[in-house]
């Protein structure tokens, strides 16, 4: 795993937000028969899985530093969908953050398919860090942050795309973005040689939740 300091950040903003859990709390509403605020407590006391998972930014190149992999602690999104019943006709999930009023758009399917979506408290054994999102954030394994990775959640609500448009959608970014199957060649190295001896190539493929 990747030590939780040395994960890569990507934010829209120069100031990291400092939130108190103590006064905090998530708005879990829109299309639903059951809306929810909850407090830092309440998400705490409800069932939480523990998983391993690696994050890739968009606009990370073959090799390059924005991946990380870390065990996260959150509670399944299944979990919040069943609580709050969600309605027929949903396809949009549309989170908003405490950072500079960022919101984002994620696909429904992708967080009721069985994979381990989660509202995410820890990350490698201990509680998020201000710069990962404390108190909570979303965490989708398979799409790329910008439609997914939430940080500094304020508030969940189950709607359409017909009737919100996030942040990146509005900037004509994709709406649909999932991590493909990715592969790199680790030997021999860039420029490298290889011995007529053994003639020896490795490499490593990944994807998620597959």
């Amino acid at each position: 795993a990747t030590p939780a300091a040395d994960f890569y950040r990507v934010d829209i903003s120069l100031v990291t937000p400092q939130i108190d859990a103590a006064s905090w709390s998530l708005t879990i509403d829109g299309m639903v028969d059951r809306p929810l605020t909850l407090s830092y407590d309440d998400l705490l006391a409800m069932p939480l899985i523990e998983r391993d998972i690696t994050l890739t930014c968009v606009s990370n190149e073959v090799g390059g530093p924005y991946v990380s992999t870390g065990r996260w602690l959150g509670v399944p999104f299944e979990e919040v969908i069943k609580r709050v019943g969600v309605r027929p006709g949903v396809d949009q999930v549309y989170s908003y953050s405490l950072d500079s009023g960022y919101t984002c758009s994620t696909p429904f399917q992708a967080v009721s398919d069985g994979r381990d979506a989660m509202i995410v408290v820890g990350l490698n054994g201990d509680p998020l860090a201000d710069e990962r999102g404390y108190p909570a954030r979303m965490l989708v394994p398979g799409l790329f942050g910008f439609v997914s990775a939430t940080k500094w959640l304020q508030r969940i609500e189950f709607t359409t795309y017909a009737q919100r448009t996030a942040y990146w959608t509005a900037r004509d970014w994709a709406t649909d973005a999932p991590v493909l199957t990715q592969s790199r060649i680790e030997v021999p190295k860039s420029l490298g040689t290889l011995s007529k001896a053994k003639p020896v190539i490795a490499g490593v493929a990944w994807a998620q939740h597959r």
